[in-house]
């Protein structure tokens, strides 16, 4: 839900506080309020974002993943800016160390994340299949998972040639994913909010 008329630039954005514990992302200069997700929802990003971190320290990367706090300046082409709150993002924990003192915004001329994932609801799905898809997809974001509990499924994008190549996964579907390749995860299991 779009929440004023007034257009914001990336800087009135960061300044921006209403007094209320609101998160908003910033869509071509208005400020949208993101509502509260289900309980799925969380039960869903808390669980990916353990198993990642569980990955990434198996597998001795320098990586962290993050529910929710990290927001990622879009290269929309309007005049207007855009910046994006994915519900779990990956990057290096250097890149996490360097947000510590600053607004945890991924400007622009820093590198993207290294995965994303939303999961949609009835009020964000067709954003999350096709404006963040564009957006992520011109950011190079190498790869981009959106968890849709209403349709049951998980789709995964991948960069390649500069486009995201999709591969759908439902039920038992063991997922296949470039950047974990060794993860054992069905869609049922993430759906369901435990493994």
């Amino acid at each position: 839900m779009t929440v004023t008329t007034q257009r914001f630039t990336l800087e009135d954005y960061l300044r921006y506080d209403d007094g209320t514990d609101t998160i908003y992302e910033l869509v071509n200069g208005e400020l949208v309020s993101m509502a509260l997700g289900t309980g799925q929802h969380g039960a869903v990003t808390k669980l990916l974002v353990g198993t990642f971190d569980r990955e990434n320290n198996r597998l001795d990367r320098e990586w962290t993943a993050l529910q929710g706090v990290v927001a990622i300046q879009s290269p929309r082409g309007d005049r207007w800016d855009t910046v994006r709150i994915p519900d779990v993002t990956i990057i290096p924990k250097a890149q996490w160390r360097n947000l510590q003192n600053r607004e945890a915004i991924i400007p622009l001329n820093e590198p993207p994340p290294l995965l994303v994932v939303e999961v949609t609801s009835e009020s964000t799905k067709s954003i999350d299949y096709r404006a963040k898809r564009a957006e992520y997809c011109v950011l190079n974001i190498p790869e981009y998972w959106i968890v849709d509990p209403l349709q049951g499924k998980i789709t995964i994008f991948t960069l390649s040639e500069g486009w995201y190549d999709e591969a759908v996964f439902t039920d038992s579907d063991r997922l296949i994913s470039p950047t974990f390749p060794e993860l054992n995860l069905t869609v049922n299991q993430i759906l369901q909010g435990e493994i």
